[in-house]
């Protein structure tokens, strides 16, 4: 955390209703008069921390955070109903529109990466710059690398604990299997495999294994609305019309500034993703940082996205 801004507090935060079922939390930090940013959190289900609020400048940026529907402060928690991409993406306008905010940049890694292309092909006019971090497209073969097979060659003895909360007989979907468990009536069922599937992840983001990290994602309430959501847009495939979704559409966004910071040893979301989005849209800056995992928090990614937003 050495190389981030220093600790900051909100100037403004909210709930803003953006539905009859759904109320997001929001805030806002750093400079009212600054240049607005968006940060969109990871997951889906990762709500914000107060830590996101550390990579912008805060005299130049003005900083609005936002836990996405079902998470963190937002209502009802870890609600799957009305919890869509798209609804995402409405979202994320409907704050914009609230705050008075004409045009944004927007941050985003990992899932927020995901959310960050789909939200500014559809909005292209809305966004003055797109700062995304490991990169997920939510194509099959993404989610089977990390779910089904392929990760686990890398942490079979993590996997072990991922591939325990499914019996032998389903274990040949367990995407699937998670999510029979997951939306089970019984809080106890609900619970266990909450805490497997997160843990996985949080077992898998650094280069280095943070037992802090897993003890954090194996948390009641992070768990619960982490796995819930996540395994709820995997299933339905991110509400999107085809995988190819985001790089069939990626000219809409050739226009607006970019950069891409990927770590070379992220398995969470493996480079392969980021490099094929790079081929796509070789506007964007790319940057690989080669003694990096999946985390926003290791030294050369944060590094490579705090002198991007300085830059900026």
């Amino acid at each position: 955390m050495a190389n981030l801004y220093p600790e900051i507090e909100t100037f403004n935060h909210g709930f803003l209703k953006v539905s009859e079922l759904h109320t997001v939390y929001f805030e806002e930090c750093g400079n009212p008069k600054g240049r607005p940013v968006v940060f969109l959190h990871g997951g889906p289900g990762g709500g914000v921390d107060a830590s996101y609020r550390r990579y912008f400048n805060p005299e130049k940026w003005r900083i609005i955070l936002f836990d996405q529907r079902g998470c963190g402060k937002s209502t009802p928690f870890a609600e799957l109903k009305e919890n869509t991409t798209w609804d995402l993406v409405s979202d994320i306008e409907k704050i914009r529109e609230h705050l008075g905010i004409e045009k944004w940049a927007v941050f985003g890694g990992s899932w927020g990466s995901t959310l960050t292309l789909i939200y500014s092909i559809t909005h292209p006019e809305k966004c003055t710059a797109l700062f995304l971090r490991g990169i997920f497209m939510c194509r099959q073969k993404e989610i089977d690398w990390f779910y089904q097979e392929g990760c686990s060659k890398i942490f079979p003895d993590m996997w072990e604990k991922y591939l325990a909360a499914i019996p032998a007989d389903e274990h040949h979907d367990l995407v699937s299997a998670y999510h029979k468990r997951l939306t089970s009536p019984d809080a106890k069922v609900r619970a266990a495999a909450a805490k497997a599937w997160s843990q996985w992840e949080g077992s898998t983001s650094k280069l280095m294994v943070d037992p802090k990290m897993i003890d954090r994602f194996g948390g009641d309430a992070f768990a619960d609305a982490f796995a819930r959501i996540e395994c709820h847009y995997f299933t339905n495939k991110i509400f999107l019309d085809s995988e190819n979704w985001i790089l069939d559409n990626v000219d809409k966004i050739r226009k607006i500034p970019g950069i891409i910071v990927q770590g070379r040893y992220d398995v969470v979301c493996p480079a392969e993703s980021a490099w094929e989005l790079h081929r796509a849209w070789p506007e964007a800056e790319f940057v690989m940082v080669g003694d990096a995992g999946h985390s926003l928090s290791e030294k050369g990614i944060t590094e490579a996205l705090i002198e991007a937003t300085d830059r900026y």
